[in-house]
C-alpha cells in the first residue's frame, strides 16, 4: 500500500513538474510595430496562450530590424510586412516555414485641411509627384527600413522623384504610431498601414484624416516565418511552428478577423496559405 502510495506520489510529482516546465516556455517574436501598436498581439496572445502554455514575448521593431533580427538568432519567429524581403531570407536559408497571414492596406493621412488637395486623387504615384511639388506642407517617413518605409521608397521611386535631402521631407527613424503623431504635430503627409490608423487615430487625438486609399498598389501582405535551427541550434523551432500552425489554422485565422477596433473596423483581414 506504501509502495502505491509513493509511485502516486512521484507521477503527480512528475506530471506537475512536466506542466509547468511547459507553462514557463517562453519563445521570442520579432514583429513590425503595427502589429503591436495596432493591439493586436494583446488580443490574439493570450488565446495562444491559455491553449497551448506557450508564452510568447514580442520585440516590436521595423520590419527591416525584425528580419536582422531573426538572421541574428535572437528571435524564433518572426511576423513582418515585407513580402519580397521574406522571400529573399527565407531563399537565403535564414528563415523556413513561411506563410502568407493576413493583410490591410497603406492610406495616405494628412492634415483635416489637406492643404495639397490630395483627397479625391486615385493613384498614390500621382499624390506623391504632387506632394514632391510643393512647399506648403512636409511629408514625415519613418526612415526606419520598415515594412512602410520599404513601400514608400518604393512609391517614390515610381514617382521618378528622389526626395532626399527635400526641404519637405523629414526622416525621424521611428515606429508608425510615433511618426504618425509627429505628422500630426508638422500638420504633414504621411503613408501609414490601415490598421495602426485606425487603433491610434482616438488614442492620439490625431487631426488628421485619410486623404487616400483604395489604390491596388497599397495592398499590405504580412507573413509569419521561423528562424531556421540549422542557422541556430538555441532557435526553439518546434515551439515556433507551433505557433504558426495556430496563426494559420481555423482558429487562429477567425481570431485575427474577429480583432477589431472600438468602433467596429475590422484591422487584419486573414489570409492564410
Amino acid at each position: 500500500m506504501m509502495v502505491n502510495r509513493i509511485v502516486l506520489w512521484c507521477c503527480s510529482v512528475s506530471l506537475l513538474m512536466a506542466g509547468t516546465a511547459f507553462a514557463q516556455t517562453r519563445i521570442k517574436c520579432a514583429s513590425t510595430t503595427s502589429t503591436q501598436n495596432s493591439g493586436l498581439f494583446d488580443f490574439l496572445l493570450p488565446i495562444f496562450e491559455k491553449k497551448t502554455g506557450l508564452k510568447v514575448d514580442v520585440v516590436a521593431v521595423g520590419t527591416g530590424a525584425a528580419i536582422e533580427i531573426g538572421k541574428r538568432g535572437d528571435a524564433d519567429v518572426v511576423m513582418v510586412h515585407a513580402r519580397e524581403l521574406e522571400l529573399k531570407a527565407v531563399e537565403e536559408g535564414w528563415f523556413k516555414d513561411r506563410h502568407d497571414l493576413m493583410y490591410n492596406d497603406f492610406v495616405i493621412i494628412g492634415p483635416t485641411d489637406d492643404p495639397l488637395k490630395i483627397k479625391g486623387m486615385k493613384w498614390v504615384v500621382e499624390a506623391f509627384q504632387k506632394i514632391a511639388a510643393q512647399d506648403k506642407a512636409p511629408f514625415v517617413s519613418r526612415g526606419d527600413r520598415s515594412g512602410t518605409h520599404t513601400m514608400e521608397l518604393g512609391i517614390w521611386k515610381k514617382a521618378g522623384v528622389d526626395p532626399k535631402g527635400q526641404k519637405w521631407y523629414l526622416e525621424v527613424g521611428q515606429g508608425m504610431e510615433k511618426t504618425q503623431r509627429i505628422a500630426n504635430e508638422k500638420r504633414a503627409y504621411t503613408l501609414t498601414d490601415r490598421g495602426t490608423w485606425l487603433a491610434a487615430r482616438d488614442k492620439d487625438k490625431l487631426e488628421m484624416v485619410i486623404v487616400l486609399e483604395g489604390d491596388s498598389s497599397l495592398f499590405n501582405q504580412y507573413g509569419v516565418m521561423a528562424v531556421n535551427p540549422e542557422k541556430h541550434q538555441q532557435a526553439k523551432y518546434q515551439e515556433a511552428r507551433m505557433f504558426i500552425d495556430w496563426l494559420i489554422s481555423t482558429e487562429g485565422q477567425k481570431a485575427i478577423g474577429d480583432f477589431k477596433d472600438k468602433h467596429g473596423n475590422q484591422l487584419f483581414t486573414p489570409n492564410a496559405k
